[in-house]
């Protein structure tokens, strides 16, 4: 096992409760996995906090892809959902799984933590040579 990269990246949870005020729904079908909606729904008193949590780590594992958000990625190409243990768990479609492919990723492992106003996670690409 290898570590061949990294991404991070810090939301201001104001930031996504507005696009949440703004565009409801619409937003959050554009952004986040029925599942993962589910997940954020689950947690009503700290909705906006896991809803930017998985933003960040959407953001650090396009970082560690090196492509950023464009062409034909999807926010949806990316899901974040706990595991029986509360540990986020990634799974990769898509382009960015094209992409995670050709660089030899098989895995990626994501951290991820919040408070009131900011979310950050941290996301390691991993290979098995």
């Amino acid at each position: 096992m290898e570590i061949i990269a990294h991404g991070i990246d810090l939301v201001d949870c104001p930031r996504i409760a507005k696009m949440l005020d703004d565009h409801g729904q619409r937003f959050l079908d554009r952004v986040f996995t029925p599942a993962e909606q589910a997940y954020a729904r689950s947690h009503k008193k700290n909705m906006v906090e896991k809803l930017s949590g998985r933003f960040a780590a959407k953001e650090a594992i396009l970082k560690l892809i090196g492509t950023g958000w464009r062409g034909k990625i999807a926010w949806t190409d990316i899901e974040v959902i706990n595991n029986d243990l509360g540990q986020p768990q990634v799974t990769l479609c898509g382009e960015v799984k094209e992409h995670a492919t050709r660089m030899g990723i098989t895995a990626v492992s994501v951290s991820i933590t919040h408070a009131a106003d900011f979310a950050i996670a941290s996301a390691v690409a991993i290979t098995h040579k």
